[in-house]
This record gives C-alpha cells, sequence and structure tokens, in this order.
C-alpha cells in the first residue's frame, strides 16, 4: 500500500494518490492532472477510481479531465447533484482497490454532500482518513461557502457539521491517520496548522471543534466568529466543478501566445482587460507597466488573483518573468482564470527597450522609515491580515488587510503622504499596484515589511 500526499503549497491544498497491489485511486485531484497520470505509469498501476470530498470553491479540480483520459469513473458521497456522469454512494458504501478498502462516510455541514473517505488495509484495520475540508488539522471547514446558501442557513450547516464530527469522526480510533484537503492559508478555514498530517487522537486533544464538552451553540459561535466574506470567485468554482470546464490542454492552446508590445498596447487600450505582471515584488518595485496589478509567482498567485480580481471572465493580459508564461496560465486555470489572452514576447525588457512609460514603487529601508518617524506624525497603513496585526503591529498603524482593501480604497489620504507595510515585503507591493491603479500615488512601501521593521522595538506595539 502507498499513500502520497500531493501539496500544492500556493493553494494550501492536498490530493492523494493511493495505490495498492496494481490499482490507484485519486482524491481531489488538481485541474492540471498530468502529475497524477505519470504517477500511476511509473508504478505500473490502474487509476480504478476518482473520489471527490465535496464541489469545491476554491479550485477547479481535475476530476473530469482525469476520468475522460483514464475511463475511472469520479464518485461523491450522499446528496451530490453533479451535471455529468458519476457514482453517488451511499453513507458506507466501500470501494475495493487492491488489497485495500475506501469507506465513503457522510459528514454533511462544510456542504450538503461533504464526505470523508476510510481506507482500511489489508488485514480490514482503520488505516486513514481522507477528511477533504470536513476537518483539518487544528480547525474544521467553515459553514457558510456551500453552494445552496439559501436553502440552508449557515447555522443549520452548523448544527450539522457539529452531528457529523461527532457521530461519524471521534468515534474512531485514536491511531488513525487524518489527511485534511487543506493546510494553513487556505479561505476554507480560519485556523489552519501548518501541519497537514496528524493522528485523529492529537486531534481530539488540540482541535478546539472537537472539544467533548462543547454545544451546538458554542460550536456555532466558536466557528462562525470573525469569518471573512468569501473570495469572489467560490461561487464560479463550484459551478465549474459541478457543471463542467475545459480541459487545461485547451486552455493553454488559447492563451498561451506570445504578443508583441504594440498588439499588447491595443489590447490594454480595452478597459475591461486587466495586465496582471506575475514577476516578483523587487522587480515590479524597479519599474513595471503602468496601471497593471502586481501579484508574483513567487507567492499565492491563484488564491489572490480569486481574491482581488473581482470578475474571473476578465479579459487578461500577462507580463510574466521568461520562461514561466505556461506555469502562470495553469496556476490560474486552477481557480478559473480562464480568459488569459497572451503574454508580453520578452517580458518587461521588451517593454522598456520600445520606450514605453514605465511607472515604480516608491520605497524605502526600515533605517529611513524609523528616522521619518521620529522626526513627525506619519499614517502608517499594515495590509496583513487581522489575526497578524493582533499580535503585533507598528503603533499607530492602521489595519485594511490586502482581502479587501478594494472596498477601502477612500479610506487612504488622498493628498498626504502615507505608508504601507506588510510581513516581508510581497503583498505590500501588491497592495501598492491597487493603490495606483485606482489613483492613488502618495504613498511610501517600507521594505521589508515588519519583519525588518521589528529591529526597532520601540515601534512596535505588541
Amino acid at each position: 500500500m502507498k499513500i502520497e500526499q500531493i501539496y500544492t503549497a500556493c493553494l494550501s491544498q492536498a490530493s492523494y494518490y493511493i495505490e495498492s497491489n496494481g490499482e490507484s485511486v485519486i482524491i481531489d485531484p488538481l485541474r492540471d492532472v498530468s502529475s497524477y497520470i505519470n504517477r500511476s505509469k511509473l508504478n505500473e498501476a490502474k487509476i480504478k477510481y476518482i473520489f471527490e470530498t465535496h464541489f469545491h470553491a476554491d479550485f477547479v479540480s481535475g476530476h473530469l479531465t482525469l476520468s475522460k483520459l483514464t475511463n475511472a469513473p469520479i464518485i461523491y458521497g450522499p446528496n451530490a447533484t453533479p451535471n455529468f456522469d458519476s457514482i453517488i454512494a451511499y453513507d458506507g458504501q466501500v470501494f475495493q482497490v487492491g488489497d485495500i478498502s475506501i469507506t465513503v462516510i457522510h459528514t454533511p455541514g462544510h456542504t450538503m454532500e461533504s464526505s470523508c473517505f476510510l481506507l482500511k488495509d489489508k488485514s480490514l484495520k482503520d488505516y486513514a482518513l481522507f477528511t477533504g475540508d470536513t476537518l483539518f488539522i487544528g480547525d474544521v471547514g467553515r459553514p457558510d461557502l456551500a453552494q445552496i446558501q439559501g436553502k440552508i442557513s449557515i447555522k443549520d450547516l452548523s448544527y450539522l457539521l457539529y452531528n457529523s464530527l461527532r457521530k461519524k469522526i471521534l468515534p474512531l480510533s485514536n491511531d488513525l491517520l487524518i489527511y485534511p484537503g487543506h493546510g494553513s492559508g487556505s479561505a476554507c478555514g480560519k485556523n489552519l496548522s501548518k501541519k497537514t498530517l496528524d493522528t485523529l487522537g492529537n486531534q481530539k486533544k488540540s482541535n478546539y471543534a472537537l472539544r467533548e464538552d462543547m454545544t451546538k451553540v458554542e460550536f456555532y459561535n466558536e466557528l462562525t466568529k470573525d469569518l471573512l466574506p468569501p473570495p469572489n470567485y467560490f461561487p464560479s468554482n463550484v459551478d465549474l466543478n459541478k457543471n463542467g470546464y475545459n480541459d487545461v490542454s485547451n486552455i493553454l492552446k488559447f492563451s498561451n501566445k506570445a504578443i508583441s508590445v504594440f498588439e499588447f498596447i491595443s489590447l490594454m487600450n480595452d478597459k475591461n482587460t486587466l495586465v496582471l505582471d506575475v514577476r516578483s515584488q523587487f522587480e515590479y518595485e524597479k519599474g513595471h507597466i503602468p496601471n497593471s496589478i502586481n501579484i508574483g509567482l513567487n507567492g499565492n498567485l491563484a488564491p489572490l488573483a480569486g481574491l482581488l480580481i473581482t470578475n474571473i471572465n476578465q479579459p487578461i493580459l500577462l507580463l510574466c518573468p521568461l520562461n514561466s508564461e505556461k506555469e502562470t496560465i495553469i496556476r490560474l486555470a486552477r481557480v478559473g482564470f480562464d480568459n488569459v489572452t497572451g503574454y508580453l514576447k520578452g517580458g518587461f525588457e521588451t517593454w522598456f527597450k520600445s520606450g514605453q512609460l514605465c511607472d515604480q514603487i516608491c520605497s524605502i529601508s526600515t533605517l529611513e522609515f524609523f528616522k521619518n518617524k521620529t522626526k513627525q506624525e506619519v499614517k502608517i497603513f499594515d495590509v496583513r491580515n487581522q489575526n497578524e496585526y493582533n499580535l503585533e503591529h507598528v503603533k499607530e498603524a492602521i489595519n485594511i488587510p490586502l482581502d479587501i482593501i478594494k472596498n477601502h480604497i477612500n479610506d487612504f489620504p488622498k493628498y498626504d503622504i502615507f505608508y504601507i507595510y506588510c510581513a516581508a515585503g510581497y503583498r505590500s507591493i501588491i497592495a501598492s499596484s491597487i493603490l495606483k491603479r485606482n489613483g492613488i500615488h502618495n504613498f511610501i512601501n517600507i521594505k521589508g515589511g515588519l519583519k525588518s521593521i521589528k529591529k526597532f522595538n520601540s515601534l512596535i506595539n505588541n
């Protein structure tokens, strides 16, 4: 028996390759499915089933493409209503894979169809539970993302999840391995651990949602406290996962094309088109195309694009590091951004050499910031999330998280100089690009973020 967790850090998402005696299954595959097919070919194992824990909201699954390429059936738990052929399993249904078996355990709450998959080894011992978004390490799935909102309340979903955890999962053995669908950074929960594997026994001790003495009301209150609004792209991803989508190979045929500077400029003139610059924050800071948005490939490109680009169908022009164009298109497609028109041939160097207008981000070192702050009163904005801000922040800094910055553009000064920072510099440059796109240029970015500012202890409030 072989279990491989395939973790995609930029999405904080885990899919699984499980193999036994020449047969394999995939749980919650990503949209680009080549890695699963390559693994099965390398091990000479036939992909027998594709299991989906629920209709995902935060990424587009590869279930349909993988099924088409392998003829493996797609399996959901009860209550699933996909618009394509699949097996809708009943609670407790068993699927044999080589010498092992996988039992469907229906655990509604995160969504109505949410299910976990219990793997039993060849001796029929409970070995591992693949929990999707029902149970994370340190948290459970939030109950406000279900695609059926309006038909059932968040409170009712919370109560269903409470019952699922206590009736279906807590009675299982303490040595059972828990393999979740996400880790820290996912918007599908709020307290996820960086760990992506644990035993159920450890989770019973450390996970607030599994506390034995917790009432339904307490569970609901804790689960829904301080939840941020779900990202704009979530409903679109649910729709694609439920009703079908284009294969990544077809997306690449349309999107992976080089565009000359002059054609690029012509396409830019369409006010609905967005220029997305995925170079590092350091490159973007030094020079970029005016009104472009920066979300670097070196960070969480896909989920941040989903958070910050309001219209998932908006035409996108790319400016990429050389030879990263295909990777960029695939990563955007993972969250349903299928409308990339093409990329600038030769990258930013081509733009610069052609004599086109360029813009820059005004940034200063933490030493310069320290000197300025001690001389005069300055306005400072912290674009990290609220939990980070609550732990420690620059004294007198105002918290406007990057996730919601578009809704607070009018909260920034229109004329007076102000400063912005994040944890280390990645998010503050993204925020800078959004501010500039909205006509705000009277700010200074603090290089290195709070990580560097903390060298001056007198500036920090903790």
